[in-house]
C-alpha cells in the first residue's frame, strides 16, 4: 500500500475516533438544567458561607471550566494547582509530558488511578489515592478538606446525584461540618459550583467505575 494511502487510512480512523468520543461524550453528559437545579443546593446564603471556607477562598470564587466533556480530571487538577500556587495551571500543562489525552480528548475518560499519575507528573507534592472509604472514613477527609494544605478531588458517577450523566471528576471546596454538606468545584461551566449532603456525595463517590473495574474515590494532594 502506498505511503500516501496508509497516510489517509490514518487520518480517517483519526477523525472518526474523535468524532465518535464527541458524540459519547455529549450524550453521557446530557443533564437537564431542572435536574440540575432541584438535585443540589445552590441557596445563596450557604453558597457564600461555602466561599469562605479556608481551602475554597484559594480558588477566589473562580473555576475554569473543562474544555470538553472528557476533560473534567485534567481541569480539576489544574484548578487544583492554581489554589496551590503550583506553575500548571491549565489542562495543556497538566497533560505535558503524561500522553495521555493527545488528541484533545480523554477518549473514554481517565481513571482515578490515571489522573494522580497525570497530577504526579508535575508537582513534587504527595498525590494519594483514597478508595474504598467507608462513611465514617470519608467523614473524617471531608472535615480534612477544609485544612489549606491539603486538596481533595473527588471522583464519583452523576448519575447517582442528578439521575442521569456519568463519572466525573471536580476539586473539593471544603465542607460545612454544622450542615453536613459539601462544596464542590464543579469544573463544568453547565453545573457550576454546588453544595450537597455528605451522604448523597459518598454513595455517588461510593460505585465502581465500568473503565477501571475499582471503585471511584478521592485524590488527595498534600
Amino acid at each position: 500500500m502506498k505511503r500516501s494511502l496508509v497516510f489517509a487510512v490514518i487520518v480517517i480512523a483519526v477523525v472518526g475516533l474523535l468524532g465518535g468520543a464527541a458524540l459519547l461524550i455529549s450524550g453521557q453528559s446530557r443533564v437537564s438544567q431542572d435536574a440540575i437545579q432541584s438535585s443540589v443546593t445552590r441557596t445563596p446564603e450557604l453558597i457564600e458561607s461555602a466561599w469562605k471556607l479556608p481551602v475554597a477562598a484559594t480558588f477566589n470564587a473562580d473555576v475554569t471550566w473543562q474544555s470538553n466533556g472528557s476533560r473534567c480530571g485534567p481541569a480539576s487538577v489544574a484548578n487544583t494547582f492554581r489554589s496551590i500556587r503550583e506553575e500548571e495551571t491549565t489542562e495543556a500543562e497538566v497533560l505535558a509530558g503524561t500522553g495521555k489525552c493527545w488528541t484533545g480528548f480523554c477518549v473514554i475518560g481517565l481513571t482515578l488511578d490515571e489522573l494522580a499519575e497525570v497530577a504526579r507528573t508535575n508537582t513534587k507534592r504527595k498525590v494519594s489515592v483514597l478508595r474504598n472509604l467507608g462513611t465514617d472514613a470519608f467523614r473524617e477527609h471531608m472535615k480534612r478538606a477544609n485544612d489549606p494544605d491539603r486538596r481533595y478531588i473527588v471522583n464519583f458517577t452523576r448519575e447517582k446525584i442528578f439521575g442521569a450523566g456519568a463519572g466525573h471528576f471536580s476539586p473539593v471546596g471544603g465542607y460545612l461540618e454544622a450542615e453536613d454538606m459539601v462544596f464542590v468545584l464543579d469544573v463544568n461551566e453547565d453545573y457550576k459550583p454546588w453544595l450537597i449532603e455528605r451522604e448523597r456525595l459518598f454513595s455517588a463517590m461510593d460505585t465502581i467505575d465500568s473503565d477501571g473495574d475499582k471503585k471511584r474515590g478521592l485524590l488527595l494532594i498534600e
